[in-house]
């Protein structure tokens, strides 16, 4: 089944990180195709930034992402600028401490950022709890391959920092 994965938020969030590991999850540990892209610029830092993901179990022709299925906003602008359209039978997850935003099609609201403060003392792995939310939620990829690729792709030294997170979002998905 494919599914196509938008991911955005604004500059600094780990947006593109999040996309890349759920991307390697796919591909690496669950077997099934994937292809990753982003959009970026001179907003890298602070402005909307989007990236996105698509997954299927047979060979992707065509890799843009045309009508996501599943969003994971982590900001008010990235909702106004990629969440605000999604269509009635999307599903979006959505940081309630960063998007006001009422969703149109079925939704999630994630505490992310304050959990983040709350675990970590630090915003830097909301990114990573929306990961295990958007998982649990969703069943996208297995729990055990977004548990490799988030180990394969985090700085060395911050493992466990990250996998708390990823726990914290697992509880937050169901």
């Amino acid at each position: 089944m494919r599914h196509e994965i938008l991911f955005s938020g604004f500059g600094g969030q780990g947006i593109i990180l999040s996309a890349v590991i759920l991307g390697r999850a796919a591909a690496i540990y669950d077997k099934k195709f994937a292809v990753q892209t982003q959009v970026y610029g001179p907003e890298a830092r602070g402005g909307a930034s989007m990236s996105a993901v698509v997954i299927d179990d047979e060979e992707i022709l065509y890799p843009e992402v045309s009508k996501p299925d599943i969003f994971v906003i982590m900001s008010q602008q990235g909702f106004e600028k990629y969440g605000s359209g999604a269509s009635d039978d999307a599903f979006m997850l959505y940081d309630s401490d960063l998007v006001f935003s009422n969703p149109g099609c079925r939704n999630l609201s994630v505490p992310a950022t304050k959990e983040a403060k709350r675990l970590t003392g630090r915003v830097i792995v909301a990114n990573i709890i929306m990961i295990g939310s958007l998982v649990s939620a969703t069943g996208v990829v297995s729990r055990e391959a977004i548990e490799m690729a988030v180990m394969d792709s985090v700085p060395k030294g911050t493992e466990q920092l990250n996998m708390k997170a990823l726990n914290a979002g697992f509880e937050l998905g169901v």
